[in-house]
């Protein structure tokens, strides 16, 4: 007898991967290029880490608020679409077997034998077949607004304050530079590590979310050279 083969599958991991990678990256990006560009435009220290501390609330909270917003428009899609599934399947079972009779057969399967797979499923679970097989909503993919919502302010927090910190400690002639420094190693760091979480290779997300983090932080830094040079 083959001893039971248990698996665990990185796709599980997406919903919360996908809020907390976007969260942190955003976090860092977003207020390491305000701190760049403020302390480009000013010699003051103070207006520097406030700036900071602004972002990394304002920042929390819109993403907080973006994410539930977003998640929640799924949510309610799927939520219809589960209603409508849920209502065809009481008025037309003939109707719904033959459609899902139809999609095994699209996927491979001979016709005779997808009539009995059709059968035997909607014989277990009529509701979680077609939810699965016709709708492509399973346990792993389905919207969590909350989830989604606090995962994205707690990883964006957590994202924003390594700038900050950096820019706390760092020379007050230096910020701009240490603070796009730091940040671009903590970048490449979080990009190889959520890379690793999901099972994919690490290089080019690496390389991918630093290009962009460099990006963003020359062009608030070109800003603030103008503006400071201007005001």
């Amino acid at each position: 007898m083959h001893p039971l083969h248990r698996e665990s599958h990185l796709i599980e991991r997406i919903g919360w991967l996908r809020a907390a990678v976007l969260g942190a990256n955003d976090g860092i990006i977003s207020t390491a290029s305000l701190l760049v560009g403020v302390a480009t435009a000013s010699t003051n220290a103070a207006d520097v880490l406030v700036a900071g501390v602004a972002g990394l609330v304002a920042g929390a909270m819109s993403m907080a608020a973006g994410e539930y917003v977003s998640v929640s428009s799924q949510a309610d899609t799927e939520e219809a679409d589960l209603a409508r599934e849920r209502r065809e399947l009481h008025e037309q079972p003939g109707a719904e077997l033959e459609e899902l009779t139809a999609i095994y057969i699209d996927r491979g399967v001979s016709p005779d034998l997808a009539r009995q797979v059709a059968e035997q499923m909607t014989a277990k679970d009529v509701f979680a077949t077609h939810a699965r097989d016709e709708l492509g909503l399973s346990a792993h993919v389905v919207a969590r607004p909350v989830q989604a919502a606090l995962t994205s302010a707690a990883t964006f927090s957590v994202g924003a304050a390594v700038p900050l910190l950096i820019a706390v400690f760092a020379p007050t002639a230096t910020i701009a530079l240490t603070v796009s420094g730091g940040s671009l190693a903590c970048l490449a760091g979080l990009g190889a590590l959520g890379a690793r979480i999901g099972g994919a290779g690490m290089m080019k997300p690496t390389l991918r979310v630093t290009f962009w983090g460099a990006f963003a932080m020359a062009a608030t830094a070109a800003i603030g050279a103008v503006v400071g040079h201007s005001v």
